[in-house]
């Protein structure tokens, strides 16, 4: 079982910048992967960034240029530095963690972003 925790969300003007991190936890976390997904108000969840514990990342082609998705795996530890945000990019963003050998993700309970006009 695999526990997930965000931080860093907020309230920022258009344009302003904010760093999303998620810590994982629990016993033989083994992570293969982690990433994050947003869903806005009225939207389905969506793929922001995924980031392989070798580094290697994808990103929505609406935050490219924008989101960089990094992690720590010896801290088990994801960020998502969010620059020049728009207010299309309000919503929970949710944290997203796989294990090596299990399949299924475990996820976060989100936390607020909010990109004001």
């Amino acid at each position: 079982q695999v526990q997930l925790v965000e931080s860093g969300g907020g309230l920022v003007q258009t344009g302003g910048s904010l760093r999303l991190s998620c810590v994982a936890s629990g016993d033989n976390l083994n992570i293969n992967a982690m990433g994050w997904h947003r869903q806005a108000p009225g939207k389905q969840r969506e793929a922001v960034a995924t980031i392989s514990r070798r580094g290697n990342t994808n990103y929505a082609d609406s935050v490219k240029g924008r989101f960089t998705c990094s992690i720590d795996i010896a801290k088990n530890t994801v960020y998502l530095q969010m620059n020049n945000l728009k207010p299309e990019d309000t919503a929970i963003y949710y944290c997203n963690a796989g294990q090596i050998g299990v399949p299924r993700a475990f996820w976060g309970q989100g936390t607020r972003v909010t990109v004001s006009s």
